[in-house]
């Protein structure tokens, strides 16, 4: 039998309608502000691309602020210090472990140094001591790309560096371990001597990420309302005598 109009009955009650609201505001809310969040990821994505298709900067000694250099192509001039060379472990290519080779070079013309990561190595027969890379000498030329070391990394044990193996590698922990004047930078050669294979990183702000938790939280917000529609709409039959349910139960 087909339902009429007149079986329909909508009745929702006060605190169960507040709080679809209260979920159905904050789910919006939420959807909203991760919408934004993407449209400023997207924002900074386009700027990371446009530095990284701009021209070489020539490094000197007048940087201060590293952020405005992030994913910038950049060209470094001077000579290599072999004593300040690091090897950080623990870094793959593929499904090889190895290392990566970071080479203080000395900055023609000034007394500061950038942090060249010259490529990675894989582990040899000697680990945990690193594979002998030999360090070029007289003036070089190191072009590639501008990157900041992470500082997020969790770290177990105290001995993190031994000798020159470090676990991981942030710019303050450089100088004071060296007493140079490096750069707030990286700069990823974009050509290594071999064995060294040359380290990319591209710029990514994982925009999806934001794009799936808005999705998410809209989709969140149209399940409440939806529940709420269902739960509160009363469905009654009048019995063959044309008496509703409703008027059955009136005392």
């Amino acid at each position: 039998m087909p339902l009429r109009l007149s079986e329909i009955r909508f009745s929702p009650s006060l605190w169960p309608s507040l709080a679809a609201f209260f979920a159905i505001c904050l789910t919006l809310y939420l959807g909203n502000w991760q919408q934004g969040r993407a449209a400023e990821k997207r924002l900074l994505q386009t700027e990371l691309e446009s530095r990284a298709a701009a021209p070489p900067i020539v490094l000197g000694d007048e940087i201060r602020d590293p952020r405005p250099l992030r994913f910038a192509r950049a060209r470094a001039v001077g000579e290599w210090l072999a004593s300040g060379q690091i090897f950080l472990d623990n870094k793959f290519d593929n499904e090889s472990v190895g290392f990566h080779v970071i080479t203080p070079l000395k900055i023609v013309g000034t007394q500061r140094y950038v942090l060249v990561n010259r490529g990675w190595v894989e582990r040899g027969t000697s680990y945990p001591a690193p594979p002998f890379i030999p360090v070029p000498a007289g003036s070089v030329m190191a072009d590639g790309v501008l990157t900041i070391p992470g500082n997020r990394f969790l770290e177990l044990k105290q001995d993190t560096v031994q000798g020159s193996v470090w676990q991981n590698l942030t710019v303050e922990r450089y100088r004071v371990a060296s007493g140079l004047d490096v750069l707030p930078l990286v700069l990823l050669a974009k050509a290594s001597d071999k064995p060294l294979k040359p380290v990319t990183e591209a710029a990514d702000v994982r925009v999806g990420k934001h794009v799936e938790y808005m999705l998410t939280w809209y989709s969140l917000a149209a399940t409440f309302a939806a529940l709420w529609l269902v739960l509160n709409f009363k469905f009654e039959r009048p019995d063959p005598q044309g008496i509703s349910s409703a008027e059955r139960n009136e005392p």
